[in-house]
């Protein structure tokens, strides 16, 4: 049987209480907070994050194809899944695939990871998630939409739960949609869209499902459940017949907001963080339609889990200072860099040291065996040449051997932190500091390293590696 043998998440380190919104539109925002992604971070670099936490101690070498869901891909046309596969160093002769377009492409990709590999078609297929949707500023949906990224490793083999009876319920209908030129998110009259889009096909979806596997609601341990606010998933749980302070696991709405595709495996994996053995679950996404599928929890569940997970990340945060920050980060703020800075890029340059740009590879000399970063021919420690071999760098940590602040550089988040990092294999390597307080900032201190975007120049986005305080 398949199922999933590894899972990871990552939520971003800001978050911004509901409260600022409300504050900025003159209203009351509801409770809690929303996570937000740093203003060098897009859906493919948080998707990158969380695969990083899933596969933390995995050979890598072992996985055949690698899944990228996003209604939020930085990309109209270029594969995001091929960019992932490479950042974190999977073979090249592997099945890539991007699912977007709808809020349960995630519980989709799941369902064909795990059709994929129990016909033997591959072994190990790794399905990421991330989105980062914006609603109109002011919009109802702008307090609850939050970013954040999850990762499942799906094969055969020892597992942290089996994929069971699976339903799919496809519902044509403009409730929630954003066409090719909105950059905003837009959604129909409210009750209808709940009443008629949401509930009824969620329910339905379940329903099938239950009647399909020959259970009922009061066998489920858990239930993750997708809702678009706290009262349609309270209203949701109810209509199915499940008790809400016993068998729902926690939307995550307070702490994150609705994280588009990702919300779902967010809550999934949050779950399985939870879950003890033998355990069924019930899994229900919607979008454009609803799927539902059961699980069953096998052994210890946590030695499956990323180091960090769900609830690390929730753990680990920092509350942005304001709504303006905010729509600077979202890009609805334009920030003009002085002409100095405006910088051109090469695609060819970029293919030539993917290795170096993307992976983060190194050399080690095999004669002396000093570390280098970049790659260098000629070994800095006892001159061999073309004597070395590719060593990556970007699951390393580090200590700050100097740095400097630099308050010109507008295109970023003010400071510019500006790093060389003493890195454990032995090299420095030069970069900019992120997810960091510029006043806390000290030699020596202990950081690892990131994946983020770096800016857009000759119409295509560039991404290198950062340093970031441990979290």
């Amino acid at each position: 049987m398949a199922g999933i043998l590894r899972y990871g998440a990552y939520i971003p380190h800001f978050r911004l209480p509901r409260s600022e919104i409300g504050d900025a539109w003159a209203g009351r925002g509801p409770r809690g907070e929303k996570a937000v992604a740093n203003h060098d971070e897009d859906s493919l670099t948080l998707a990158v994050e969380a695969a990083r936490d899933c596969l933390h101690g995995w050979d890598r070498s072992e996985i055949d194809g690698l899944f990228f869901v996003s209604t939020t891909s930085p990309y109209r046309e270029k594969q995001g899944a091929g960019l992932i596969a490479s950042v974190l160093g999977l073979r090249s002769d592997i099945l890539t695939a991007d699912f977007s377009h709808s809020l349960r492409s995630g519980t989709t990709a799941l369902e064909l990871a795990n059709a994929y590999t129990e016909t033997g078609r591959a072994t190990n297929i790794l399905v990421t998630f991330a989105d980062t949707r914006t609603a109109h500023p002011g919009a109802p949906q702008e307090p609850w939409f939050g970013d954040a990224a999850a990762a499942f490793l799906i094969g055969r083999g020892r597992s942290a739960a089996e994929w069971g009876s699976f339903v799919s319920v496809s519902n044509e209908m403009m409730d929630t949609w954003r066409t090719e030129e909105d950059p905003f998110v837009h959604s129909w009259e409210d009750r209808w869209v709940k009443g008629h889009g949401f509930l009824d096909t969620t329910k339905t979806a379940v329903r099938r499902l239950l009647e399909k596997s020959g259970f009922q609601a009061r066998d489920l341990d858990r239930a993750v459940l997708y809702g678009p606010d706290l009262r349609s998933h309270r209203q949701l749980a109810k209509s199915i017949g499940l008790g809400e302070n016993t068998q729902i696991v926690d939307p995550l709405l307070d702490a994150v907001g609705v994280a588009g595709a990702a919300h779902v495996p967010l809550m999934l994996a949050y779950a399985l963080e939870q879950a003890s053995a033998d355990e069924t679950l019930l899994l229900a996404g919607y979008g454009d339609g609803a799927d539902a599928v059961l699980l069953k929890t096998a052994g210890d569940v946590q030695q499956f889990r990323g180091p960090r997970g769900v609830t690390g990340h929730l753990e680990s945060k920092r509350t942005l200072p304001n709504y303006n920050r905010y729509l600077w980060y979202r890009r609805l703020l334009e920030v003009h860099p002085p002409p100095a800075l405006l910088v051109g890029s090469s695609a060819t340059v970029l293919w030539r040291e993917r290795n170096s740009v993307l992976r983060l590879n190194g050399s080690r000399c095999k004669s002396c065996g000093a570390a280098a970063f970049p790659i260098q021919r000629i070994c800095n420690g006892c001159n061999s040449k073309d004597a070395y071999e590719e060593i990556g760098l970007s699951e390393s940590r580090g200590r700050l051997f100097t740095y400097t602040l630099d308050y010109l550089a507008s295109q970023t988040d003010p400071p510019l932190i500006q790093s060389v990092v003493d890195l454990d294999p032995g090299c420095r390597l030069y970069t900019s500091m992120t997810d960091a307080d510029s006043a806390e900032v000290e030699l020596e201190m202990e950081v690892e390293l990131t994946f983020r975007r770096i800016r857009k120049a000759e119409g295509f986005y560039n991404y290198f590696w950062k340093c970031r305080p441990v979290r």
